[in-house]
């Protein structure tokens, strides 16, 4: 106990207390510029740190997650303040932090993370304009509107009368701030915010610059309890939820990002909820800003190398002893300079690697309006046209039918339906089966996980007309059989059924429930079927096989497909034999590009240099080790082999196969080394028994050619044998030839 106790006081003062540094050096200047951007007291940002570090670094479920003032709250803030005054935002902030710990210990959170990335992303970068555009006019000497859109029409006026030293501290903190991250890494240790107040700072004090100078002494004491908001219950109300959801949805979603950040324990959301909760009941109720996991100290305490929550809960001690100690030096930084902060900060919330991400999923509508409605109209207003959006492009996707019609070459006509079909879709349904002509024979897919009774109504009813002009109508269900339930007269399911796999893919021909209308010839009254269910063209079964991929398959792998069309990077050489009941992919569960295989007759290695001389199976093996580098080489035998019937029979079986008997030469070896050690006499077991010896002969046999055996000695290379069981389905594993017996033969 006493030695696990010893290593975390070491750990702890090794990782957590230098990045616990970092993070306080970048939170204090970060506080008081939120709460410039807030309208708010500049001690309420440093209180909100302080809280945010001690109190929900301690209760939060995030290990290294830093909670503080964040920016997307400033605008909130900011109007709360305006409409109630800041002893009742404080009343607002501890009544949201109460709604916080009431969802987290009700196990909400996993709620908030149903918020479409694209809202908060929009919403973010929404923010960020604002407060740039607003402490834009503070760098050039003037004062900030209320309104986005009041500073634009403001800003032409402003950089006419703009006053030269405040313009001149703004231009050197944001050049500090964009140049800092171009320094050497042992001067970037200083975070790039404090550096650039401080260079600023200085500057100004040396030049005797004419600034606005911050000065926070004495508003530390000047605490008073908060009050009840005076208005409209309903509008209070109202500003406790958004504070509660839109800090509560920024802290979750920052755990989950920092969550793949580092390899401690994840992060419990409903503690973080939790903690987050009490954190701004403590923030109220002392007279700071509400507060939510903020990403970038969050990101910086992990890359400091932060370990444990530790780390969060002493930056939160270092803001305190900072703002209690030495808060006066907060006078000397220039109040143009932490406005040019915010202007660096508010740009950079506008973040392009958001855009390309929400653009991959088609969510960049749902961001630029969030982004332009927090701008025009507010943040609220903002965030609910976005979740709006977000709600009506995913009820367009999850009702969006895909409809495909092409005439085939012999004349008939397929369509296929994906999608969920509902009462949304039917128009155009209609629309687009009403192109298929008269008469016309028609193959219909569908493809479907869901079908209300406007769907099937108008489907069966175009059926119905179609069949009565003339026409035939094959329908195909790859999904639930929704439309064929709906016609019996059967109750459909209730919901919306799972994707289900094509299960025919990989069954025989014969065992497929393949319909006669379809790509296949006229059907033959009075005619018995082939033997053992063998086609009767094979060309028309291939042909018929070849446009079920088309129509089923290749519309699911194209994208595999797609990227392997560049390169082959397979990772085993796959020998075995030509028998048609052996299917490699089938029986390693492997797919394209997996397996480079070669196949032959009894699955046989040529020893090198053995005669009858056969260099298909050598280039194969030098191309596989040689050019695609594969780590493993695994000969495949299979029960009931006919090559090994035919060895067996001591060629008696391959008597009229000239080149089958020269072929079967090769596995002699195999012959010779099951006959020293069969049992006599040899019973019904002895085919199945060779057939396993053959594989170890024929890993042995790859071992004659160099650099299969050198790289085999190195350990790039490893030798397996299977046996597949055909009537068991099973495959079993072959263990290579003992060293004694591979040397012997």
């Amino acid at each position: 106990m006493v030695g696990v106790t010893q290593s975390r006081v070491l750990s702890t003062l090794r990782y957590d207390v230098p990045a616990s540094l970092v993070v306080f050096l970048i939170a204090v200047p970060l506080s008081l510029g939120i709460s410039m951007a807030s309208g708010a007291p500049l001690a309420a940002g440093l209180i909100a740190a302080v809280v945010g570090g001690i109190v929900a670094g301690a209760l939060g479920g995030s290990a290294v997650q830093v909670s503080g003032p964040a920016a997307g709250l400033s605008l909130v803030v900011a109007d709360l303040v305006q409409t109630y005054g800041w002893r009742a935002t404080c009343m607002i902030t501890l009544l949201a932090g109460a709604v916080q710990l009431v969802l987290g210990v009700f196990r909400a959170a996993r709620a908030a993370l149903a918020v479409s990335p694209a809202v908060v992303h929009g919403m973010l970068a929404g923010v960020g304009v604002v407060i740039a555009l607003s402490q834009l006019h503070v760098v050039l000497g003037g004062s900030s509107q209320r309104s986005a859109l009041a500073n634009i029409m403001e800003l032409p006026a402003q950089l006419a009368e703009m006053h030269g030293h405040t313009v001149a501290v703004g231009l050197l903190t944001i050049a500090v701030l964009a140049l800092w991250t171009r320094l050497p890494k042992r001067v970037k240790v200083v975070p790039a915010p404090l550096a650039a107040l401080l260079v600023a700072a200085v500057t100004a004090y040396v030049f005797q610059w004419d600034v606005t100078r911050i000065d926070l002494s004495g508003t530390l004491g000047d605490w008073q309890f908060p009050v009840v908001p005076q208005g409209d219950w309903e509008h209070v109300v109202a500003a406790v939820l958004l504070v509660a959801l839109l800090a509560g949805v920024e802290s979750l979603l920052c755990s989950v990002a920092v969550d793949g950040m580092h390899t401690g324990p994840r992060a419990d959301l409903d503690q973080e909820l939790t903690g987050q909760g009490v954190a701004n009941m403590v923030s109220g109720a002392l007279g700071g800003l509400p507060l939510a996991g903020v990403i970038v100290r969050s990101t910086a305490n992990v890359q400091a190398g932060a370990r444990s929550r530790w780390s969060t809960i002493l930056h939160g001690t270092w803001v305190l002893v900072f703002a209690l100690g030495f808060g006066w030096t907060i006078k000397l930084i220039p109040v143009e300079a932490l406005a040019a902060l915010l202007v660096f900060i508010g740009v950079q919330m506008v973040n392009l690697g958001h855009v390309r991400k929400v653009h991959g999923h088609g969510e960049v509508p749902v961001y630029v309006a969030t982004m332009a409605a927090v701008i025009l109209l507010g943040l609220a207003e903002g965030v609910l046209a976005g979740l709006a959006l977000a709600a009506l492009l995913a009820l367009r996707r999850l009702t969006w039918v895909t409809v495909k019609i092409h005439e085939m070459p012999d004349g008939r006509w397929h369509a296929t339906i994906c999608g969920s079909l509902t009462f949304l879709g039917v128009p155009r349904l209609t629309h687009e089966l009403r192109a298929i002509p008269e008469g016309a024979a028609v193959d219909l897919d569908l493809n479907i996980d869901f079908m209300d009774n406007a769907a099937f109504e108008a489907i069966h009813s175009w059926r119905l007309g179609h069949e009565r002009l003339g026409g035939t109508v094959d329908i195909d269900e790859v999904h639930d059989e929704w439309y064929a339930l709906a016609a019996s007269g059967a109750r459909t399911y209730p919901a919306k059924s799972l994707p289900k796999a094509p299960d025919r893919s990989w069954l025989p021909w014969a065992h497929r429930n393949h319909r006669p209308a379809r790509h296949a010839s006229p059907p033959t009254h009075g005619v018995s079927p082939p033997p053992h269910g063998r086609p009767a063209s094979v060309e028309c079964q291939l042909t018929a096989g070849a446009r079920e991929f088309h129509r089923r398959t290749a519309p699911l792998v194209r994208p595999i497909f797609t990227e392997l069309a560049r390169k082959q990077q397979p990772s085993h050489l796959f020998i075995t034999c030509a028998d048609s009941r052996v299917v490699p992919s089938l029986i390693t569960a492997s797919g394209p590009g997996d397996l480079f295989t070669v196949r032959n007759i009894g699955n046989l290695v040529p020893r090198r240099g053995a005669e009858p001389h056969d260099d298909s199976m050598a280039a194969a093996i030098e191309y596989a080790t040689q050019v695609l580098s594969v780590h493993t080489i695994t000969v495949c035998g299979h029960s009931g082999c006919g090559a090994m019937a035919g060895l067996l029979s001591g060629g008696v079986k391959a008597g009229s196969l000239p080149g089958l008997r020269r072929w079967l030469r090769h596995g002699h070896h195999s012959l010779a080394r099951f006959i020293e050690s069969a049992e006599e006499p040899l019973d019904a077991r002895a085919l199945d028994q060779l057939c396993r010896v053959n594989v170890q002969q024929q890993l042995e046999n790859l071992r004659t050619y160099r650099k299969v055996d050198e790289q085999v000695r190195d350990g790039r290379l490893q030798l397996v044998g299977l046996y597949f069981d055909i009537g068991a389905a099973r495959v079993h594993m072959v263990p290579p030839l003992p060293p004694t017996l591979a040397v012997k033969i």
